[in-house]
């Protein structure tokens, strides 16, 4: 396990949610599935408990705590992309799997993990600044899933 890890809270679908993350991300992976040791509060020995996971890169440990504590937007995973193809088939593949769409390029998997799949396009306009920023940045508050096309226009003017 990497020194500074993500832990993320489930309720008993960690490893669901780190196999789903595995097949839909590049330079993604699942580890260790460990099992409990002894009974816990939401959970009996031999129960899964901690899921190992790589997401993009990023380690994470998916804990199967229970009903305990909900996800929200203050968390999310950011997965740039570097065309519209790339934006469609990471954001279809979370709301297609039972997610939901949101604002401005956010969307949550079934889990309640929320992401923010945003083309590179959109962040290099905002990094620019000035009116260029401001374009861009108008178009995509319309948006929910980000339209590269369109904030590509936006940019132009």
């Amino acid at each position: 396990m990497a020194k500074n890890t993500i832990c993320i809270w489930y309720d008993h679908d960690a490893e669901a949610a780190a196999r789903f993350y595995a097949a839909t991300f590049p330079d993604s992976s699942v580890g260790a599935v460990i099992p409990a040791p002894g009974d816990y509060p939401d959970g009996k020995a031999g129960d899964t408990i901690v899921v190992e996971f790589v997401v993009a890169g990023v380690s994470c440990i998916g804990l199967n705590g229970g009903p305990h504590f909900k996800h929200n937007e203050a968390f999310s995973f950011q997965i740039s992309t570097d065309d519209q193809a790339e934006t469609d088939r990471y954001w279809n593949a979370i709301v297609g799997n039972g997610g939901q769409e949101s604002e401005c390029g956010w969307c949550k998997d079934k889990w309640g993990v929320s992401w923010q799949i945003t083309p590179r396009v959109l962040t290099d306009a905002l990094a620019t600044g000035g009116d260029t920023a401001r374009r861009a940045f108008g178009a995509m508050m319309s948006m929910k899933k980000i339209d590269v096309a369109a904030i590509e226009a936006a940019i132009r003017g």
